[in-house]
């Protein structure tokens, strides 16, 4: 029975309600130790139980720090005994999990330890809940995250950030009263408590009415005194609880009225723990070494005790409820009672059980970060240098860096200490710093790892070592974005030092990169190709294939052609670097040229396969696995496989919280305001709050102001256009999109003038300077934006000539089917403006089909509107066509040269019955002239109604002016009057046909 907790419970239940209906949540629930948010969870897992959800649950400990994962590890070898669930099957088909079940000897794969492992285990374990979520809800707890590793507090972020549809539920308990100011938790807190997904659930101390219900059921259960505890002593004993139902409990077992009740909560503990047969305190002192669980045999073998007496004591700890048993060990019933006992243990008690340990978990290959914390406490330094050691390889293959860095240094720390340690640790001290570097370096702390390896080389004096740790300093310097001269100082002394060997091939790659990135271009080129000379004959095939794709990355900027980088691409996607990262990473580069110079069809089967083998290892959230799903995304949205596009887009979340969240997000509006979805209202609102990133607020205010002229508001399409151009820098390519868009606007609005021509402007500087100076080439798609915005502008200045819409047309005919098709919209409009009618009608029925076929209904229903005010039938309608005998089959098949002619046989064809039942004024008047009549008495000027029925300004003034002459009117205001007298109504022309 839970009592006290109904509006907690509740707000937990909402997001377990929210996740079975397919909107995944995380849970934070806080308070002081004791105040029962075990309890409140156990409560939440049993009714997640009853509703069909799978439920995880993984608890910290205090040696989390040592143990990476641990309740990870917890948690899926729980769901992996249960041979008949539906975890096991998805962690076994996983190497990344399965190599945290017990027994698992899968080592990490080559080239995957470190932060690309990190990255494989995250993706894995994100795969493996979606795939459960598939088939049943998932419940995952984490226990007392205070105590969480660094790597387990990256999971749950990562997790918290990528799940957003799944039916996922995370919930993760802490305590308050432990997170002094400088705890590593709190700033994780901080960041998820910020994030759209999460419910942060505070438990407060127990009501005085809640607290007596619960000693009162307690009571009734037999867990307290002989007799009832009431009146004063009822009264005194919640005083001294504060609230804390643990505290109470404890209190009440203790005998609250008989005894003189202890100062503190662990002197209470203990005060029950002394009631114990000396024996069973002697067990339970032992049990508190091992931890908050502890096995039977290993127990056993601690204590020295036989299996009679250690049953003995064993039944009496239970029995008293300080240790619950289970299916192969014991688990202090609260952490503060294992906490108790531990710091009750005398120094040398403690040391010697520590040693105890260390050797019977050795004796066990138990784990090294255990090992190496018994060690430690029991100041066998020589064991915690070599287990230290061990422990820190196996985190990095873990995926774990932070754990593994901080392993090494432990090492590092007593090596002076230690007798003999180089060869306890297998490798030197400096073999050591670099391995400790390394694991800094991928857990994102570059600043950390350059120091480091600044540290080994000041002492260095072989020439091979000065060599590594130069080539590994710039390499760090240039992801940390630290100082450029240095990295390009100390690449160029690995480079002087190296012996002509693999590691001369790299220090080479990496003296070729901190070049370019200082814009040695020549310089750089020449390095890169001599790395790559150097890595094919010394047979570096990790260094061949960085060297390829840097020099690639360098002709492609400073060279004069794009057959050279494509080549050198090819040739490192041919070759397997045993780095999976850096064969991703040529694979995207690949794929992005391709793109950016309109190769589509050649682009899609690239990222297809980099997104396969990115899916394959397991590294389909690693950075070079997301841009390629981002650049797969954009490749099919050029290409026309929208509905393949849109697949892809299913994970990118709506609810962001964080810059790389909202920027994956912003991708999947190109295709939602493309098919005018309702989520991109929604996904844009939450992307609103970044839109002072110049990369999301280009991609995301663009595509709102796309949606704006869709919806036919011009003026908030120029709002977002003018924020956007005002935070891109002049020479972005990124202007020439953006200015073709708000040339749009400003066409629509019949603006010209300096507007217009500053966007033009705009466009074309950019097009000329680029981030590469006049030497740059702006690809295809960038010169169809270009003539797109010439084209705009032209619209916006009304001028005729369908050549300026012919030639944007043809610029997208590279394959960018949807761009292309509005083009082909313009030109058709344009082409009916100039009388061209059977070119227009060919022009608008490709548009239409193309729009049909894409889904792009915003666009479909304008090309529609447009056949409806041109007499042309719909290719796409499902509805059968008019009969070639009636009137109106004919109503549009005017005579393609003469405007006015048509307009007779309008008349004569089309409008004949109507006509004969119009007023006598009006029946003087042609078909067309009561169309333009029609949207005089509207208001629309001249300009406007030609832009509606697609004649030139000129021709709709020569129709005023016969329909002014043929009314007996002198004034466009009369002619309105008489039009409004004789029942035409302004909303009739938008009816007849052309």
């Amino acid at each position: 029975m839970l009592i006290g907790r109904s509006a907690e419970l509740d707000r937990l239940v909402g997001v377990l309600d929210a996740a079975a209906a397919g909107l995944a949540g995380v849970a934070l629930v806080g308070g002081d130790a004791g105040i029962g948010k075990t309890r409140l969870v156990t409560e939440l897992c049993d009714l997640a139980q009853r509703r069909g959800f799978v439920t995880l649950t993984g608890q910290c400990a205090e040696l989390g720090d040592a143990l990476p994962y641990l309740p990870l590890a917890d948690a899926l070898r729980g769901a992996a005994a249960d041979a008949g669930g539906p975890v096991g099957p998805a962690v076994t088909a996983r190497p990344a999990l399965r190599r945290l079940l017990p027994g698992d000897e899968t080592g990490p794969t080559e080239g995957t330890t470190g932060g690309l492992a990190q990255q494989r285990l995250f993706g894995s374990v994100l795969d493996m809940l979606s795939e459960v979520a598939g088939r049943q809800p998932v419940l995952f707890v984490f226990e007392d995250l205070h105590w969480a590793d660094r790597s387990t507090r990256d999971l749950l972020v990562f997790l918290t950030r990528m799940l957003q549809r799944e039916r996922v539920c995370l919930v993760g308990t802490y305590r308050t009263d432990d997170l002094h100011r400088r705890h590593p938790l709190r700033p994780v807190l901080a960041e998820l408590r910020r994030l759209p997904l999460v419910t942060s659930v505070e438990v407060p101390p127990l009501g005085d009415d809640d607290m007596a219900e619960y000693l009162a059921v307690l009571d009734r259960c037999g867990e307290g005194p002989a007799e009832p505890v009431a009146g004063r002593g009822l009264t005194t004993l919640i005083e001294r609880a504060g609230g804390n139902p643990f505290f109470a409990e404890e209190l009440l077992a203790a005998g609250a009225e008989r005894a003189r009740l202890p100062g503190t909560l662990a002197d209470l503990l203990l005060a029950r723990v002394e009631t114990l047969p000396e024996t069973a305190r002697q067990v339970l002192r032992v049990a508190a070494v091992a931890g908050r669980r502890v096995g039977h045999d290993l127990l056993r073998d601690a204590t020295g005790l036989g299996d009679l007496p250690l049953e003995d004591a064993l039944r009496e700890i239970v029995s008293q409820r300080l240790l619950t048993a289970g299916s192969d060990g014991y688990t202090f019933r609260h952490a503060l009672l294992q906490e108790a006992v531990y710091d009750d243990l005398l120094p040398g008690e403690r040391t010697r059980l520590h040693t105890a340990f260390a050797a019977l978990l050795a004796e066990r290959r138990g784990s090294p970060a255990e090992l190496a914390h018994h060690h430690l406490a029991g100041h066998d330094l020589p064991g915690a240098l070599r287990a230290s050691v061990e422990a820190g390889r196996l985190a990095a293959g873990l995926g774990a860096p932070a754990e593994a860095h901080r392993h090494f240094e432990r090492a590092l720390e007593v090596w002076k200490q230690v007798p003999d340690a180089e060869r306890l640790a297998g490798e030197n001290r400096a073999r050591i710093a670099l391995a400790s570097a390394a694991a800094a370096a991928a857990a994102g702390d570059y600043h950390r790892a350059a120091e480091q390896v600044r540290r080994i080389r000041r002492e260095a004096s072989d020439p091979a070592l000065i060599a590594e740790t130069g080539e590994r300093l710039s390499y760090y310097l240039a992801d940390a974005g630290g100082d450029e001269a240095e990295a390009v100082a100390s690449a160029r002394e690995a480079v002087d030092a190296a012996p002509h060997s693999p590691l001369l091939a790299r220090a080479l790659a990496t003296y070729a990169r901190a070049l370019f990135r200082q814009y040695h271009e020549e310089e750089a080129a020449a390095t890169a190709s001599r790395a790559l000379e150097v890595a094919e004959a010394t047979g570096a095939r990790d260094a061949e294939v960085s060297a390829l794709v840097s020099l690639a990355l360098i002709e492609e900027e400073f060279g004069s052609s794009v057959e050279h980088p494509v080549d050198l691409l090819t040739r490192a996607t041919r070759r397997a670097s045993g780095d999976l990262s850096i064969d991703l990473r040529a694979r995207f580069n690949l794929a992005r040229i391709q793109y950016e110079n309109g190769a589509l069809a050649v682009a899609a089967r690239i990222t297809e396969d980099g997104v396969r083998l990115a899916g394959e290892t397991g590294l389909t959230w690693s950075t070079f696995g997301t841009d390629l799903r981002f650049l797969h995304y954009l490749v099919h949205y050029a290409d026309g496989d929208w509905d393949a596009a849109e697949r892809l887009a299913g994970g990118f979340g709506v609810r962001v919280g964080t810059r790389a969240e909202a920027q994956l997000s912003s991708f999947a509006l190109f295709v939602e305001v493309g098919r005018g979805r309702p989520v991109a209202d929604e996904r844009l609102r939450w992307l609103s709050r970044f839109w002072s990133d110049e990369l999301i607020g280009y991609m995301a205010r663009g595509m709102a102001a796309e949606q704006a002229l869709w919806r036919g508001d011009p003026l908030t399409a120029l709002d977002h256009v003018d924020a956007v151009v005002a935070a891109l820098e002049p020479f972005d390519p990124s202007v020439i999109r953006i200015a073709a868009t708000g040339l749009w606007a400003l066409a629509d609005l019949g603006r010209t003038g300096e507007p217009c021509d500053d966007l033009l402007r705009r466009a074309r500087w950019a097009a000329q300077n680029g981030p590469n100076g006049p030497r740059g080439r702006l690809g295809p798609e960038g010169m169809a934006w270009l003539a797109r915005a010439e084209a705009e502008w032209h619209r916006a200045h009304g001028t005729e000539d369908p050549q300026v819409w012919r030639r944007a047309t043809a610029a997208f005919g590279f394959g960018f089917r949807y761009e292309e098709a509005r083009s082909r919209w313009r030109l058709a409009e344009s082409l009916l403006r100039t009388g061209d009618r059977a070119a227009a009608r060919a022009e608008w029925e490709r548009a239409v089909h193309t729009a049909a076929a894409l889904g792009a209904r915003p666009f479909l229903q304008t090309l529609r509107a447009v056949g409806t005010r041109a007499g042309f039938p719909d290719p796409t309608a499902t509805v059968p066509a008019a009969s070639p005998a009636s009137p109106a089959a004919h109503a549009g098949d005017t005579h393609p040269g003469d405007a006015r002619a048509g307009d007779t046989q309008g008349g004569a064809a089309g409008e004949q019955p109507k006509a004969a039942r119009e007023p006598a004024r009006l029946s003087a008047l042609t078909a067309r002239e009561r169309e333009v009549l029609a949207h005089v008495a509207g208001g629309l000027a001249n300009r406007e109604i030609g832009e509606r029925l697609f004649i030139s300004q000129k021709t709709v003034s020569v129709h005023v002016s016969n329909i002014l002459a043929k009314l007996g009117v002198t004034s466009r205001t009369q002619a309105a009057a008489v039009a409004l007298q004789e029942g035409l109504s302004p909303g009739a022309a938008d009816g007849n046909t052309v």
